[in-house]
């Protein structure tokens, strides 16, 4: 009598929950109250379970090219499918404090040979490695082409220079000292580059938003691809103005020491 009733008690008890991320959720078509069978194999009998809740997906950089669908579930339905029983791969412990981490670390990995505990950051600096070796190759890339630019709004200020000649030639034979010229020259350089600066922070930040919302709609992550932050358009408008009033200079210091008459071609 017992043995009935506690398997009917069993048959009535409604199907547990889990939790799927959203991938699976728009994959799979499932919405919550969903009734979904969870087996260790296809075509073999599971457990009947309930979709309780729909997570999102972190922003973790290591699981980008990855194609797994994450499922949560309570300890004993997971220690049932997986079959492993008393024991787990790996854990996460909580603690309070660099200290107690200390403490921690020390007091586990000193309980058993076999197994070891780790910081999560010292975990999370070794799976971005790939990330920083991709990091240091655009900071080099990014070197390269401001040293090329550099030279190339060098060569264009001197052939704008060397266009206005004649120009030069009368302001400096009207009375106009060379340091007026040079200035006027280094300030309309300034001018351009700080134009040239506003119109490649409008250019850098339209290109943000279509790699986020191309790579996070690929991708299905909520992971940011690429920033413009108020520090990196400080950087470039300095480094702008920097290289264009140091081209203008330079310009202007070829033109100023020329001789009037010697600009005029005579």
């Amino acid at each position: 009598m017992l043995l009935v009733l506690a398997l009917a008690l069993q048959a009535a008890a409604p199907p547990r929950t889990i939790a799927i991320d959203a991938r699976l959720a728009l994959d799979a078509g499932l919405r919550v109250g969903d009734t979904v069978v969870v087996a260790d194999a296809p075509g073999v009998a599971g457990d009947t379970v309930v979709v309780g809740a729909i997570v999102r997906r972190r922003a973790d950089p290591s699981e980008i090219a990855r194609g797994d669908y994450h499922i949560r579930m309570h300890l004993d339905q997971l220690e049932a499918l997986a079959g492993y029983g008393n024991h787990v791969d790996r854990f996460a412990v909580a603690t309070r404090g660099s200290g107690a981490t200390t403490r921690a670390l020390r007091a586990i990995n000193d309980a058993a040979f076999g197994f070891r505990a780790y910081r999560s950051r010292d975990i999370a600096a070794e799976t971005s490695e790939t990330f920083r070796v991709v990091s240091r190759f655009h900071r080099a890339i990014g070197v390269i082409t401001i040293v090329a630019s550099a030279v190339f709004l060098l060569c264009i200020l001197l052939l704008k220079v060397e266009e206005r000649r004649r120009d030069v030639a009368a302001l400096r034979l009207v009375g106009i000292s060379r340091r007026s010229v040079f200035a006027s020259v280094v300030i309309e350089a300034s001018l351009v580059s700080l134009l040239g600066s506003a119109l490649g922070v409008v250019i850098g930040w339209l290109t943000s938003a279509a790699v986020n919302g191309y790579y996070q709609a690929f991708y299905r992550t909520p992971l940011v691809f690429s920033i413009v932050t108020p520090r990196i358009v400080a950087f470039a408008v300095v480094l702008s103005l920097g290289l264009g009033a140091a081209a203008g200079a330079l310009a202007a210091l070829r033109l100023v020491r020329t001789p009037p008459l010697a600009l005029l071609g005579r």
